[in-house]
């Protein structure tokens, strides 16, 4: 299993999950999780490409890649 969990400790934390929020907030939980990934990897992606346009220009340039502070969004 993926971090060492079994599944009885997944059934527990289900059934904890739906005590807490019920079934009818349940299918919301689930479509925030999925955006909130869905913005990390697409964040992740475009670090990325950043990085790695940066690494090919200064490549053709011969200068050593430069680090530079980019904002976020809040």
């Amino acid at each position: 299993m993926p971090f060492g969990i079994h599944p009885i400790w997944l059934l527990v934390l289900l059934v904890i999950v739906l005590i807490i929020f019920g079934p009818g907030k349940l299918p919301q939980l689930g479509g925030a999780l999925g955006r909130s990934i869905r913005e990390f990897q697409k964040s992740k992606d475009e670090i990325a490409q950043e990085t790695q346009q940066q690494a090919s220009t200064s490549e053709a340039t011969g200068a050593p890649p430069t680090v530079t502070k980019t904002e976020t969004k809040s």
